[in-house]
C-alpha cells in the first residue's frame, strides 16, 4: 500500500477498516476536553466499556448471595477463572487445560520455576537477554541464589552486538549450544519491553529442548499483541500479566501456560495449595494433594474474582475479533506510524531512529536524536499519552482495537508542531 500523510488519507484508511467499530467499545481519558491519543496500551489497556457490567455482576452476586455465590451464582466463582481457558488459548496458541488465570506476572513465574529450574551440579544455567525487564532480573537471581548458587555463574545473558539495537536470533542459539550440557533453562520475554523486538520463540524453543533445557516465555508484552503458537513450539511454560494489550485493568490476574506434557504429574516439583487439587475431592479436606490434570494443578488459592471479571471482559472482545484480524490491521497501523514518523523527519531538523527491528508487534521504540524530555512533556500536554524512556527514547504502541489511522496523522502533526516551536 502507498501511504499518504494526509488527514483525508488517513480518514479513508478508517473507513475501510473492518476494526473500526471496537473504538466505541472503550472509555478514553480526556485532555483540553478531547479524547487523548493513546500509545500506551503496552504499559495499561484502556477500559472496555463492557467491564462495568462483568464487576457489576460479581458484586450484584456478593451482595445479593454472600458465600452462596461461590455456587449459585450466574457464574459460580468456584470455577469462574475456567471461563477464560478457551478464549486465552486461542490467543496464545494452546489447549485449554493447558491455561490457568491466577495471581500476578511475576509471583507466577516464582512459582513456575519451582516446577521448571532445578539445577544439579553439572546442568545449572539458566539463558536471559540482556538488560531483561528488571522485574524479571530480580526473579532470576533471587532464584538462583535460593539453590545456593552464585548469580554471577548461573546467568548467562545473551547480548546484542555492539553498535546494534536488536538481538541476532543466530546469537542466541549460539549462546545456547555453547552453554549446552550446563544449560537448566532458558527464560526470556517473548517481546521486549524497551525496542518491541518479537524473539524468534519457535527456533528458540527448540534449540533449548535440543541441548536438553527447559524452555519459558514471559510473555507479558506478547499476549494480545502477537501471533503465538506455544503449544506447537513445545515450550514448557510461559506466564503473562492482562493489564496491558488484554485491558484487564490495573494490575490484574495473570496468565500461565503450563504444556500438556507435565500435565496430570504427581511427582512434578510444585508449590502447592487448595485450589490446585481435584474439583470431585477438594471438599473432602483430604491431607493428600490431588491435582487437577490441567495447568490449574499451579493454582494456590481460589481465584481472586474482582480482578478476573474485567479480564473475561475484554477476553470476550479478543473472543469476537480473532488474532488474526487483529493483527491484520496492528501491522497496517503500525507501518503507517513508522511512514508518519519518517515523514515528519524531512520536515524537521531533529532526526528519529527506529531501533525496533521488523520483527515486531505493536510497538516502535524511537530515539528522539535532537530532543530531549520536554518535546514528551509536550506531547503529553497536547493529549498524546505516550512512554518516555532514558536517555530519548519514546514508545508508540497504537493497539489495533482502540487506536486509529487519524490518531497516526494527527501525532505526527503535534510531533512536528512540538518540535517547531521549542
Amino acid at each position: 500500500m502507498t501511504f499518504e500523510n494526509t488527514l483525508e488519507f488517513a480518514k479513508k484508511l478508517d473507513a475501510s477498516d473492518a476494526l473500526a467499530s471496537y473504538r466505541n467499545e472503550f472509555h478514553y481519558p480526556q485532555v483540553n476536553g478531547k479524547d487523548v491519543i493513546y500509545f500506551t496500551g503496552n504499559s495499561l489497556g484502556l477500559q472496555p466499556k463492557r467491564t462495568q457490567k462483568f464487576v457489576d455482576e460479581v458484586m450484584k452476586d456478593w451482595r445479593e448471595l454472600a458465600v452462596e455465590g461461590h455456587f449459585y451464582a450466574d457464574k459460580p466463582w468456584w470455577d469462574y477463572h475456567e471461563r477464560l481457558a478457551e478464549g486465552l488459548g486461542k490467543v496464545v496458541g494452546a489447549k485449554p487445560k493447558e491455561i490457568s488465570v491466577m495471581n500476578t506476572l511475576t509471583v507466577n513465574l516464582h512459582l513456575l520455576m519451582v516446577s521448571f529450574y532445578r539445577p544439579t551440579e553439572k546442568r545449572f544455567k539458566i539463558i536471559c537477554e540482556e538488560k531483561a525487564f528488571p522485574s524479571d532480573q530480580y526473579m532470576l537471581q533471587s532464584q538462583v541464589r535460593y539453590h545456593g548458587l552464585n548469580p554471577e555463574d548461573a546467568i548467562v545473558e545473551v547480548k546484542k552486538r555492539d553498535g546494534e539495537h536488536a538481538w541476532r536470533t543466530g546469537d542466541i542459539i549460539q549462546k545456547i549450544n555453547e552453554v549446552g550440557d550446563e544449560l537448566a533453562l532458558v527464560l526470556m520475554g517473548g517481546v521486549n519491553y524497551y525496542n518491541g523486538q518479537v524473539l524468534d520463540m519457535k527456533a528458540i524453543t527448540k534449540a533449548g529442548k535440543d541441548v536438553g533445557a527447559f524452555v519459558g516465555w514471559d510473555l507479558a508484552h506478547g499476549v494480545g499483541n502477537i501471533k503465538l503458537n506455544l503449544h506447537d513450539w513445545g515450550a514448557d511454560f510461559a506466564a503473562w500479566c492482562s493489564y496491558k494489550y488484554m485491558n484487564s485493568g490495573p494490575g490484574n490476574a495473570s496468565g500461565v501456560f503450563v504444556h500438556e506434557k507435565h500435565l496430570g504429574k504427581e511427582d512434578i516439583p510444585r508449590f502447592e495449595g487448595w485450589w490446585g487439587t481435584k474439583k470431585e475431592t477438594r471438599f473432602l479436606m483430604r491431607p493428600e494433594f490431588d491435582p487437577i490434570e490441567t495447568a490449574d494443578a499451579w493454582q494456590l488459592s481460589n481465584p481472586p474474582i474482582l480482578s478476573i471479571a474485567p479480564y473475561l471482559a475484554s477476553l470476550e472482545i479478543f473472543d469476537e475479533v480473532g488474532m488474526d484480524a487483529l493483527i491484520k490491521k496492528q501491522k497496517t497501523i503500525v507501518a503507517y506510524l513508522e511512514y508518519v514518523l519518517h515523514e515528519i523527519d524531512k520536515e524537521v531538523d531533529s532526526s528519529f531512529e527506529i531501533i525496533t527491528p521488523a520483527d515486531r508487534g505493536c510497538q516502535l521504540s524511537v530515539f528522539l536524536h535532537g530532543e530531549g524530555k520536554s518535546i514528551f512533556d509536550y506531547l503529553m500536554k497536547k493529549g498524546v499519552i505516550t512512554d518516555w524512556r532514558e536517555p530519548n527514547v519514546i514508545r508508540l504502541a497504537p493497539a489495533p482495537l482502540y487506536c486509529s489511522y487519524e490518531d497516526m496523522y494527527r501525532f505526527g502533526q503535534i510531533l512536528k508542531e512540538g518540535i517547531q516551536g521549542k
